[in-house]
This record gives C-alpha cells, sequence and structure tokens, in this order.
C-alpha cells in the first residue's frame, strides 16, 4: 500500500499515482475530460496509454472487454456533454457484472439551474446500470472516492461504478489539497476476496448431489470469475456430473470435454437444453439463473430440484426454489466439495452420462451436414464450426449478442482448457470495441471478435482507433449485409413473408467491409470460400496491425430457435 499521506498536491497527480498505483494500463475515453490528469499520467507514467475513441460507448465496451480479459477494472471517461452516452453504454458491463471505472465531468455549483452550455443533472442516469454512482465536488475527496470505486468494482459479484467529478470537464483535478493518494492493491484484480463456504451448507449440497442420478451442473460467469474452471471439471469428473454452462460461463470447460453439455438457455444448443430438462437435481453455480441461462425458466422447469452456490446472497434462491444453497466464493466452494466427495458414487451415473453422449451425438448427426456444407455464399454454421479448430490455444474470443451470439453458442467449441470466451449481454456491436479493450488488456495473448456487419456498424469508426494506437485485435464479420435475426419477426408481422420495402429495415448495401478496414490502415481480408479461413484468420493473427476478415454469408440462412 502507498504511503502518500497527507501530501499537498494538485488533484491529477494524486489520481494519476494511484491509477498506476491500481495497475492500470489503458484509459478509454472520448476527451476532454480530466485533462490535468492525462497530461499527469503522460509526465508520470508515460507507459499507461489513453485510448482516445470516436464514442463514449466504444469507450464503454473497450473499458468492459479490458476488465474480463484481464480480470481487473476497467477505466473510461468522458466530459459531462458524452455522460448519458456513457450511461448507455455501462448497461453492458452491469449486466455482465464486470468491474468498469467510469468518470465523467458534472455540473459547477455557481452554474446549476442557470442553463450554462450543456447543461444537465446527469448523476440520476447512471443508478440503474451501477453498483455504485456518486459524485466528487471537492479535490480532498477524490483519493477516498476513487478507492472506493475500485472496492465496490471487484468485490461480491463484480460490477461497474460511476463517480461524477465536479466541472464539465471534470476540472476539480486542477486543484490542490492534502491528499490522500493511498492504493488499496487487493482491489486491483477480481476476486479481492475468497469467502470460505460453511461447512454444514457445502456437505447438505454435496449429499444432495451425489444421491442424485441424473444430475447436472449448470456453470456460469461466477467460475470465469472466481478463476475455479478447474476445480469445476475436477469435481465434475470425480463425481460423473456433465456440466452445461451459461455463454458467459463458457470457460468453464472445454466444448469437447466428455462432460461437457454446451450452452443452455435461449442462444444455446439443443442438447444442452434436453439434458438440463432431463435432470433430476439441477446445481446451479456461478450464475444468476436469469432468463437467457434458463430460456426464461422453462429449462429447467420451476420446481425442479435444485441447489445453488453463489457469492451473493441476494442470489441464491431468487428463482428457483432450493433443497441446498452456499455461499462463497467459487473456487473455495468447489474445492471444498472434493475434499469431502466420495468418488465412488460416480458409477450410479454411467447411464446417465450414456444418455447425455447420445443426445449430444444425436445433435451433431443433426447439424453435420450444415457445418461441413460447401455451399456458396457461406453457411453460418460452417464458418462457427471451422473456427473451433483454427483457435489457438490461448486465443480470447468475443462474441457478439443476436445472431453471432446464436451460432457461436451453438456451432463452436472452446478445446482447451486455456482458452478463453466473453459475449455480450445483450448490446449489439460489442464484440469488436471490447475486443481492442480486451487485447489491451493481455497484448500477449490472441484475440479474436466475432461479430455480424450489424455489429460491426454500431463502432466502425474505431477501427482508425486501434490503428491509431496499435491495438491489433482480430475482428471476424459474419457478413450477410443485413440483420437477419430480424427476418422471422418480420415475416410474421407482414403475414408470412416480409415486403420488399420492409426488408429494407434490415437489410444493407452490399459494402466491402474489407476495402473499408484496408482504407482505414488496417487489415483487411475478404473471405467468399470456406476453405479459405484457415489461412485468412493466420495471417491476420500474425499480422502486425489490427485485422478486420470479412467473411460472406447466406442472409436467409436464420440459427435455430431454442427448445425446452
Amino acid at each position: 500500500m502507498s504511503t502518500a499521506h497527507g501530501i499537498q498536491q494538485e488533484g491529477a497527480t494524486a489520481v494519476a499515482e494511484m491509477l498506476h498505483g491500481y495497475g492500470v494500463t489503458h484509459l478509454f475515453m472520448v476527451p476532454a475530460i480530466m485533462r490535468r490528469t492525462f497530461a499527469e499520467l503522460e509526465r508520470l507514467y508515460p507507459e499507461i496509454s489513453p485510448v482516445t475513441t470516436h464514442g463514449e460507448k466504444a469507450a464503454v465496451y473497450m473499458a468492459d472487454g479490458y476488465a474480463r480479459a484481464g480480470r481487473r477494472p476497467g477505466v473510461c471517461a468522458a466530459q459531462a456533454i458524452g455522460a448519458l452516452n456513457l450511461a448507455a453504454g455501462l448497461r453492458e458491463p452491469f449486466l455482465a457484472r464486470s468491474p468498469v471505472v467510469a468518470l465523467t465531468g458534472g455540473r459547477l455549483p455557481a452554474t446549476k439551474f442557470r442553463q450554462v452550455y450543456q447543461e444537465a443533472d446527469d448523476l440520476p442516469a447512471f443508478d440503474q446500470v451501477t453498483k455504485f454512482n456518486g459524485a466528487v465536488d471537492d479535490v480532498t475527496r477524490l483519493p477516498d472516492m476513487l478507492r472506493y470505486a475500485f472496492r465496490s468494482a471487484t468485490t461480491g459479484s463484480p460490477g461497474p461504478v460511476h463517480l461524477q467529478v465536479q466541472g464539465n470537464e471534470g476540472q476539480l483535478d486542477r486543484e490542490t489539497g492534502v491528499l490522500d493518494a493511498i492504493v488499496e492493491p487487493e482491489f486491483a484484480a477480481v476476486p479481492p476476496f475468497r469467502p470460505r463456504p460453511d461447512d454444514d451448507a457445502v456437505r447438505a449440497a454435496l449429499t444432495l448431489l451425489q444421491a442424485a442420478v441424473r444430475p447436472v451442473i449448470v456453470a456460469g460467469g461466477g467460475i470465469r470469475w472466481s478463476g475455479a474452471a478447474g476445480e469445476l471439471v475436477a469435481l465434475a469428473e470425480d463425481l460423473g456430473v456433465p456440466v452445461a454452462t451459461s455463454a458467459n460461463g463458457r470457460a468453464s470447460i472445454a466444448g469437447t470435454h466428455r462432460l461437457s453439455a454446451g450452452v443452455v438457455g435461449t442462444y444455446s444448443r439443443e442438447c444442452a437444453n434436453e439434458i438440463v430438462n432431463r435432470a433430476d437435481l439441477v446445481c446451479f453455480i456461478g450464475t444468476q439463473t436469469g432468463g437467457m441461462t434458463t430460456h426464461f425458466w422453462a429449462v429447467p422447469t420451476i420446481g425442479t430440484p435444485a441447489i445453488q452456490i453463489d457469492i451473493e446472497p441476494v442470489t441464491l434462491g431468487r428463482n428457483y426454489p432450493l433443497q441446498a444453497r452456499v455461499l462463497g466464493d467459487a473456487r473455495m466452494v468447489l474445492s471444498r466439495m472434493r475434499e469431502l466427495a466420495d468418488p465412488a458414487t460416480a458409477s450410479s451415473r454411467s447411464q446417465w452420462l450414456a444418455e447425455v453422449d447420445d443426445l449430444k451425438a444425436s445433435w451433431r448427426a443433426r447439424h453435420n451436414s450444415v457445418m461441413t456444407s460447401d455451399d456458396l455464399p457461406i453457411r453460418p454454421e460452417r464458418l462457427c464450426a471451422d473456427l473451433t479448430s483454427m483457435m489457438p490455444d490461448d486465443a480470447i474470443v468475443l462474441v457478439d449478442t443476436g445472431h453471432a451470439g446464436m451460432w457461436m453458442s451453438q456451432y463452436f467449441d472452446l478445446t482447451q482448457p486455456g482458452q478463453d470466451y466473453l459475449r455480450s449481454c445483450g448490446h449489439l456491436g460489442w464484440s469488436f470495441s471490447a475486443g481492442i479493450g480486451a487485447k489491451c488488456a493481455v497484448p500477449g495473448r490472441p484475440v479474436i471478435a466475432f461479430t455480424g456487419d450489424a455489429g460491426l456498424y454500431y463502432h466502425l469508426g474505431e477501427i482508425e482507433t486501434a490503428v491509431r494506437w496499435n491495438i491489433n485485435s482480430v475482428t471476424i464479420v459474419n457478413d450477410n449485409c443485413g440483420g437477419n435475426q430480424s427476418k422471422r419477426g418480420f415475416d410474421r408481422a407482414y403475414g408470412g413473408e416480409s415486403t420488399p420495402r420492409s426488408r429494407r429495415m434490415w437489410t444493407y448495401a452490399d459494402v466491402d467491409l474489407a476495402r473499408l478496414a484496408t482504407d482505414m490502415g488496417a487489415l483487411g481480408i475478404r473471405v467468399d470460400k470456406p476453405g479459405d479461413l484457415r489461412p485468412s484468420l493466420e495471417r491476420a493473427l500474425e499480422a502486425d496491425r489490427p485485422a478486420v476478415i470479412d467473411v460472406r454469408t447466406d442472409i436467409n440462412v436464420t440459427a435455430p430457435l431454442a427448445v425446452s
């Protein structure tokens, strides 16, 4: 911990020292905000990069990608006039439980309610999308409020926080005072604490799990934040229990592992939902059991015997009645369960595991033809299936919502424990910008974002940002010249088939996105045939600049819907 206690200094100097002390390497923002702080960062810590973006939402998404990939707080900022755009972006890390620290400018007391240029009370807008939302109106409060922000963002179930710094550009950082630039390094990463579970609760849950004949584990994003994937897989192997995951929890187990059931819920693989709905006990670990993970509480149905493990007390039993609940850090709980488990009970589940294998094999047989199709334009099922074998062993994959999320949840698999998977919780356009942030957090790892042309258009200008700051992420675009997840809805609305006029609402002009990326300074590659994808990805990963791979796919193919 820093001992810079009670020093007369400028607010900007204290903030710069603290950001460095918390291990922040990049800040994502739209200028102008806290300019003195950025000047002090350049003077004191030039290794910290201020990544200036073309939009506030993109800045949030980059900070979010940075936070998720690095499992440490990501910082974003905007002046007062851009604060509401920043708030809109924070909805994603709030839903994903990602530790983002957001800084914005705020009103000055001398000009409140006088219609000063750009005046609006932005603070209330952050209440619904943050764990903590506060204002800093005195320079001496900058250090303790910043400490509280990092503490709040990382503890318990992590999440975003917001500090409004007085002055439309946060000019409060120019003022001086006696400041305590103390850093609490334990709050520089997730999780800062690992609460141990009550042994009686662990035994109660384990007794039920071992007695079940057809149990299944549903693993959520809490496994990833805890770094508990190894313990989860080991327990599942010890007891012979299949593991389904939420989209956020996908990196909990390789999709090719014999016990992996796949992604469950709404953006899911059919067999995963079938497996969960045939279970006689569901063990939820690190998941809030929300609508997407449970296909709106139909997978499993409410009333299915269930146990739940989570670090947040209020989550336990929120959506499903429980026969047992365990409060604690996922890694600590799973480690203790392994210590107390009886592997001999696994033999009672051999028939259940054979049934699980049959369900998985049946799904693959039904979909094999489209996963290996040579059709042109390329089928998205083939695109995602091929990516399974192409990903480096340490790749971080970021996936958009909508059809991008549906395709990847169903037809792509992680194959190695060292691979990671991050997905949007519902905000189209997230993965491209988040991929830039993720690459900043882990520059030595391959970072591959998967989106559609509809998603890329949201933040197309950030290709220039990645080029300007030399952030070499790779973006794969499922380019069908449209947002065809809307096709079903429009067809229904128009009595069975969309009219030519209505198609203009979800189809786009044919734009060569590879050429556009090239003109902006990135490496742009166009892929028209399935066999060209592998060399294109290899070339992109070896490039010394950001890369966009524009894969032309069939707009008439829609993703299979979830079953329950």
